[in-house]
């Protein structure tokens, strides 16, 4: 059975929003996940080859950096997993610096999968984004 780990980090809860409609495709097409608060919740790193797929978010902080939780969790896990994708949110308004947390991580982690950018909040049009990524992703 295909077994998903999503990961996230959010403060004002959009990206919260992504990774539960992440989830909701999951449960909607039968496969185990596991939600996971980075930051808040405990993880065993040596877990992650258990998974198939870890779909990790955040959003973009200031002027395109990524929020120091996420980069601290990046350390956490030691080493680069090749079944990577990456999510996040952010605001168009802030040009260039739009979503680039999602950039940088997809590029770090070599992510065979382009990354899933989403304006503030996953409501409306946004949410068959979610899905159709999530589709393009879980194969």
């Amino acid at each position: 059975m295909t077994s998903i780990l999503i990961c996230y980090c959010s403060y004002s809860g959009n990206t919260l929003e992504v990774a539960e409609l992440l989830a909701e495709q999951a449960k909607r097409k039968n496969i185990r996940f596991h939600f996971h608060e980075i930051e808040y919740d405990y993880l065993d790193f040596s877990t992650l080859k258990e998974y198939d797929y870890i779909l990790l978010g955040a959003f973009t902080w200031g002027e395109g950096r990524t929020p120091d939780e996420v980069k601290d969790f990046v350390l956490d896990i030691g080493y680069k997993p090749k079944h990577i994708a990456v999510f996040g949110t952010g605001e168009t308004q802030f040009g260039d610096h739009y979503c680039r947390a999602v950039d940088k991580l997809s590029k770090f982690y070599h992510s065979q999968w382009e990354g899933l950018k989403i304006e503030q909040s996953p409501r409306g049009s946004q949410e068959g984004k979610v899905t159709a990524w999530f589709d393009y992703v879980v194969k």
